[in-house]
């Protein structure tokens, strides 16, 4: 048996017996607050979009256009963040994504004109699309199995703290002045310091250190997290070690990892993962589609509406609050019923959630809608950042979470774009119908994934 192999699985087996401890709670935070600035950032653009509309006089083509060029940059980011944190570490990536993002987005406040703000959008993308899928798979590999997929949950519901910042930055700041715009950009360029913080402070994932064959390394932080836990000697009761599941069994996962790039690329296309890859894929690219579809246009839809900027504004803070909601609920079904039936379930509520925003008239079913599509949707986002990290082995983990992410971009890319061409073709009623079928896809294509309730993840 090649040692590294049975070192890696050696620290799985023990991160796995592990109860929840305060380093637990210290990775997760850490992780969290980076997600909850990312969600900032992205939820930001929908309210300058709306802002510059009217001071800058943008057609609704530029505002999408501001939209999609961050988001082919997130895919950019997301396909290489992935293969990065594969071959330098998850730690490395996520504080380099997190210092990026931040000081383009810090820039973006001191644009005088649109090519120079799609420019440092794009950068910010670049940023922002490698921290997520990175974040998720760094998490997960600390995470004991019984728990892992609420604790995922949990660390996406940070998104819905992030979201709410920026609709009360863009509620009270935005709509201030007519620079309000540029003191958001300032206010999140928050990350670029917090990035040192997390370079510090944040152990590297001792499952990817032992599959490098940095075995010193990996036990240190593994008996660390055991003595928080008031454990020691380093060997978990058997009691407590779910049982272990193998990836492709070569033995050889320090060789998988410093493989080139179109080697792990192609292994997540084996015949062994080849389905849920597809599965994966597929759910991606239509929650892309149909969230950042709405998510991005919504204060923008409302205006139109009539309702004014800073009435449309608090309309989008009300809906934003029930994300939270959202996740706690899939945080708690996830370890019930499962990834597969979580995912799909909350998926179809969003289908439905949908259908009736794009139906609503007045203000009361606007914002009742509008909220039930947010605790629907954002719940979905818990399940999929749960599941995704978990269908490949260590060596393969942050390529297929990377490149999942990656492909599902594509689809917030020509979403934002599409959206005033559906507009005008057949209002708020047709768009939102069509991301409903996009959800309903999703959630079809969910059940092509493996189900890891309570399983250790796969070593290999």
């Amino acid at each position: 048996m090649n040692p590294v192999s049975a070192t890696s699985r050696t620290v799985s087996q023990r991160l796995d017996a592990l109860p929840f401890t305060r380093k637990h709670l210290r990775v997760l935070s850490g992780s969290g607050l980076g997600w909850a600035l990312d969600a900032m950032d992205v939820g930001l653009i929908s309210f300058i979009i709306a802002a510059l509309t009217q001071h800058w006089g943008l057609t609704k083509g530029e505002g999408g256009l501001i939209a999609s060029v961050g988001f082919l940059g997130m895919a950019i980011g997301a396909s290489l963040g992935g293969l990065l944190a594969d071959r330098i570490g998850r730690r490395q990536v996520f504080a380099i994504t997190l210092l990026v993002y931040g000081l383009a987005t810090g820039a973006s406040a001191l644009v005088g004109g649109l090519g120079l703000l799609l420019i440092f959008r794009f950068i910010v993308g670049l940023g922002l699309g490698a921290e997520l899928p990175v974040a998720s798979t760094y998490v997960s590999e600390f995470a004991p199995a019984r728990i892992r997929g609420r604790i995922i949950v949990i660390l996406e519901a940070f998104w819905a703290v992030g979201w709410t910042a920026s609709a009360i930055i863009g509620y009270f700041v935005v709509p201030a002045s007519e620079n309000g715009w540029r003191w958001a950009f300032v206010i999140g360029a928050v990350p670029a310091i917090y990035a040192l913080v997390v370079r510090l402070g944040l152990p590297e994932s001792p499952r990817w250190l032992a599959s490098r064959g940095r075995t010193a390394e990996a036990e240190q932080i593994v008996a660390e997290f055991e003595e928080s836990a008031g454990l020691t000697g380093g060997t978990p009761a058997a009691a407590n070690v779910p049982p272990a599941e193998h990836g492709s069994g070569t033995g050889a996962p320090d060789t998988a990892v410093a493989a080139p790039v179109k080697n792990r690329l192609a292994a997540i296309w084996a015949p062994e993962y080849r389905t849920r890859t597809a599965a994966i894929w597929a759910v991606w690219f239509c929650v892309n589609f149909a969230y950042y579809g709405a998510f991005i246009w919504i204060p923008s839809i409302l205006v139109d509406a009539g309702f004014g900027l800073v009435r449309s504004f608090g309309f989008t803070l009300l809906i934003t609050l029930a994300q939270l909601p959202g996740y706690a609920v899939a945080a708690w079904l996830i370890e019930k019923w499962g990834r597969r039936l979580t995912l799909s379930v909350f998926l179809v509520g969003s289908a439905a959630s949908a259908v009736a925003f794009g139906t609503a008239e007045v203000e009361g079913a606007i914002i009742g809608a509008g909220m039930a599509l947010s605790f629907f949707n954002l719940g979905a986002w818990g399940a999929l950042y749960a599941v995704t990290p978990e269908i490949y082995p260590t060596s393969l983990r942050g390529t297929g979470a990377g490149w999942a992410a990656g492909f599902g971009r594509v689809a917030s890319i020509i979403a934002p774009l599409l959206v005033p061409v559906m507009l005008v073709a057949g209002g708020a009623g047709l768009t939102f119908t069509v991301f409903a079928v996009f959800f309903i896809i999703a959630a079809v294509a969910a059940w092509g994934l493996v189900e890891y309730r309570g399983k250790a993840l796969e070593e290999g």
